[in-house]
């Protein structure tokens, strides 16, 4: 019969824990307030309007540009917008553009997660 000791001699010290200070994936408050304002955008607020719907929201005084001037806020609206209305059935692009300006697949996957908790407390049910 083998035996094996496992105890650890004086000589080897036991490994030390990794600590990592990075704090966990969120987002800022403001990039919360984007996503919660994105709920009230429908769908053609992310097309670009036409020369006519430009010039009939100037001349009712209706506002029509809801673009942001931040370009990284507006790739987090647009994404909470298709994730609004559709649930994760947004298109690749999206996510790519969203990745492309610094966001991480956690932060994703929170924003996907709220969206859905929210729209199923509000009884809108789930889409894929």
């Amino acid at each position: 019969m083998a035996y094996l000791d496992l105890t650890l001699s004086p000589a080897f010290s036991a490994p030390m824990p990794v600590q990592f200070n990075a704090p966990p994936p969120s987002f800022e408050q403001r990039e919360w307030a984007v996503v919660g304002f994105a709920r009230l955008d429908g769908l053609s607020s992310l097309r670009k309007s036409t020369h006519i719907e430009q010039a009939t929201a100037w001349l009712f005084g209706r506002r029509i540009n809801r673009r942001l001037a931040d370009p990284r806020l507006e790739v987090l609206r647009r994404l909470a917008v298709l994730a609004w209305h559709h649930g994760y059935a947004v298109p690749v692009s999206a996510i790519d553009a969203f990745k492309n300006e610094g966001f991480s697949v956690d932060q994703l996957e929170i924003l996907f997660a709220g969206i859905l908790a929210e729209r199923t407390q509000a009884g809108r049910g789930t889409y894929a």
